[in-house]
């Protein structure tokens, strides 16, 4: 058996950052910007009001003073003149500061009577943004990064129409198993519902993924060849149980006959151990174990990085740490996730660390990572976790 980490790095080596391509601004919402991307104009394009008022020249701005309104100027529909000495142009928010102008009274501090306007009290700032006071022609959003409603704010008040982003991983997904059924159907004796398919393409989806669910394959060698061959195409390939060594356990044998090169195989970690990794031809592969919580927590583990290696970003798994609010036992030769519950008081584990029980991870929030031979721990103690 090999490391947590080690396999981790085995796996992100089967993989490399994907093609760029250009989507436009109303798709790239969640994608992975892969270039940076300049704006093709300053903002505000002009020096803007931010208030309404009457734009006139600073100098001439003193309490009592007189001003003749000679025109207006809305936000599309500026005033083309000049203001001079003693002129004024009623500006409302947003509006272009006409030329001549270098300062806006707001409205409540004029008095105004047919077109002339006097200062009633003494007004505080200029009330103007300046031209490209947010950003400027050149200014980069810098890749890569995961855009969010903000960035597509950004990118399109940048008049950037098209985005380069990175092309979403194929993943095809294969559970293994004649004891599986899918969600709806009548399970038979002895036959139980395919959930580690669904939650895996829901967290791969959450990564950035593009997802295949692919037929349930029996524990047959013709069946599991027929779904890898369903799987073609796929930048990776991940399958659901049929990994460890039992006489139903095929899938390591028949993905060797079609040519996989494998990695590694069994990972010192709870749960998880029957862990495989390998290539098949341009597609990576990764066999998680069949076992529900087994199989998510290894998502979490490794196949979230491998996605976001695939979307060019930095690998976002954070360990963070936190007291501990109940004592732990002595940890055994396995590094060890445990299903726990994170609260402002502190962390402890779920009573109950069965690696089928899906209800136990429904309620945790967080993984509670225990090195090997890790030695009891007493409440209060610092211990590491991985946020769900």
């Amino acid at each position: 058996m090999i490391s947590v980490r080690t396999a981790l790095d085995h796996l992100l080596d089967l993989v490399s950052p994907l093609a760029v391509e250009h989507v436009p601004l109303a798709e790239a919402f969640g994608r992975v910007l892969a270039k940076d991307v300049a704006a093709r104009r300053e903002q505000p394009p002009f020096a803007a009001s931010t208030m309404d008022g009457y734009a006139v020249n600073k100098a001439e701005v003193e309490l009592h003073a007189m001003f003749k309104v000679i025109g207006e100027s809305a936000a599309g529909h500026r005033f083309d003149g000049r203001v001079g000495p003693g002129q004024a142009v009623r500006i409302f928010t947003g509006a272009p500061v006409p030329d001549g102008a270098s300062f806006v009274v707001i409205q409540e501090d004029v008095d105004r009577k047919g077109n002339l306007i006097t200062i009633l009290d003494q007004p505080g700032g200029d009330n103007i943004r300046p031209a490209g006071g947010d950003f400027k022609i050149g200014d980069i959003i810098a890749a890569p990064k995961r855009l969010s409603s903000a960035d597509i704010a950004l990118l399109a008040s940048m008049n950037v129409p098209q985005v380069p982003v990175r092309r979403k991983p194929d993943i095809a997904l294969i559970s293994t198993g004649d004891e599986l059924v899918m969600p709806g159907e009548t399970p038979g004796p002895g036959q139980i519902i395919a959930s580690n398919t669904f939650g895996l393409k829901a967290l791969l989806e959450d990564c950035g993924a593009s997802v295949r669910i692919l037929p349930i394959a029996r524990d047959q060698k013709p069946a599991l060849e027929a779904a890898f061959n369903f799987a073609k195409g796929a930048d990776l390939v991940v399958t659901i149980g049929g990994a460890s060594v039992g006489d139903h356990d095929l899938v390591a044998q028949v993905a060797q006959d079609l040519g996989m090169e494998q990695s590694f195989y069994k990972v010192a970690m709870r749960p998880g151990k029957p862990l495989m990794g390998g290539r098949m031809g341009t597609a990576a592969m990764i066999g998680l174990p069949g076992n529900p919580v087994s199989a998510m927590v290894c998502g979490h583990v490794f196949l979230k990085p491998v996605v976001e290696r695939m979307l060019g970003l930095p690998d976002g798994t954070t360990f963070k740490t936190a007291p501990l609010r109940e004592p732990l036992s002595k940890n055994g030769p396995r590094e060890h996730y445990m299903r726990a519950v994170l609260t402002p008081d502190g962390i402890a584990a779920c009573e109950n660390q069965d690696s089928a029980l899906l209800s136990v991870l429904a309620e945790a929030n967080v993984l509670l990572l225990r090195p090997p031979h890790d030695p009891a721990r007493d409440t209060g103690a610092t211990v590491t976790y991985l946020t769900l």
